[in-house]
């Protein structure tokens, strides 16, 4: 299970959510096929991190929503992106 946060290329908001199939959200995104984003599209996907369950993904998610600073969600983004894969 992906937890995965978009950001749209034009206006520059985010989305965080969770999926099995990720390539195939994306497509859903940015088709149109997905009424709380519809209305920012394109998408790209800027993080994702891997889960075994559902629940540890869920979890995670409401995590990063609880935040509610794009600061804070720019942090662990950036920390993310810099660290060795």
């Amino acid at each position: 299970m992906f937890l995965y946060i978009l950001k749209s290329i034009e206006h520059g908001n985010y989305y965080i959510g969770i999926t099995q199939d990720l390539e195939n959200r994306l497509r859903k995104h940015n088709r149109g096929q997905v009424f709380s984003t519809r209305s920012r599209r394109p998408w790209d996907v800027i993080h994702k991190e891997y889960y075994n369950t559902r629940s540890a993904a869920f979890h995670r998610e409401k995590y990063l929503k609880s935040l509610k600073s794009r600061e804070a969600l720019e942090k662990i983004i950036t920390a993310s992106s810099s660290s060795p894969v």
